[in-house]
């Protein structure tokens, strides 16, 4: 018995040859992109607020008013959720159910390339959350509370730089009885010092976050690679 009679089944009756390309399995393996796509982004965008919210939150402990700046890390990483779930709701429009024949016209091309899809955007996404983490909790530690002192866009008026803000309250009697003279151009370098620090930390997250939109572009390119089985 040759290879094609061995591939014939009946189906009601009628003889029908089952195609290589064009197994039942592969649904199987589109299906496995989609929850790649959505489990893995997902599992960054947890880790990097995981990573990223514990250091806001015992910041705002004692300064509550530095939380809004300090929230950025945590915005960043949840939208790497968002882009898994774009991918995986697109992966799944994709996928089409077999005819009343049984006719399956999801080839295993098609699968591989939903499979890779899913893999490119939840594997970036889940390299960026942990990224996004990592440098937002080292970054509000460092920055901290006097992050409520920071303006992006620096005007005439001084401001009391971190310089002149005490660690601890062990140090607010001391800061107040030599921290008269720092209010010139002290406090205004302290000011320019801490604002770099804090831009430094964005310019991070936002390359970060950059690793994610990657993943994106590429599994959007690949997702729309497809081979249907009756076309032929």
């Amino acid at each position: 018995m040759d290879q094609s009679t061995a591939s014939f089944r009946f189906l009601a009756g009628q003889p029908q040859m089952i195609d290589p390309i064009c197994p039942s399995w592969a649904s199987a393996i589109g299906y496995l992109g989609i929850v790649c796509a959505a489990t893995l982004s997902n599992f960054g965008a947890a880790w990097g607020t995981w990573k990223s919210g514990v250091s806001v939150l015992h910041t705002g402990i004692r300064h509550p008013t530095s939380v809004m700046k300090n929230i950025i890390p945590i915005v960043m990483a949840g939208v790497l959720g968002i882009y898994g779930l774009i991918v995986a709701v697109i992966l799944a429009e994709s996928i089409p159910s077999p005819s009343k024949n049984r006719d399956n016209a999801y080839s295993v091309y098609t699968a591989m390339a939903h499979l890779c899809a899913g893999l490119c955007c939840g594997a970036s996404g889940l390299a960026a959350g942990g990224c996004i983490g990592i440098v937002g909790d080292y970054g509000v530690r460092a920055v901290g509370y006097r992050a409520s002192n920071i303006s992006l866009f620096p005007s005439s008026v001084e401001k009391a730089g971190y310089s002149t803000i005490p660690d601890s309250e062990d140090n607010v009697d001391a800061g107040a009885g030599s921290g008269t003279g720092m209010t010139g151009g002290g406090a205004d370098l302290g000011g320019q010092d801490q604002s770099q620090l804090f831009v430094g930390m964005l310019i991070m997250l936002i390359f970060s976050e950059a690793l994610a939109l990657y993943g994106l572009i590429v599994a959007l390119i690949v997702s729309q690679h497809s081979y249907s089985c009756l076309e032929g």
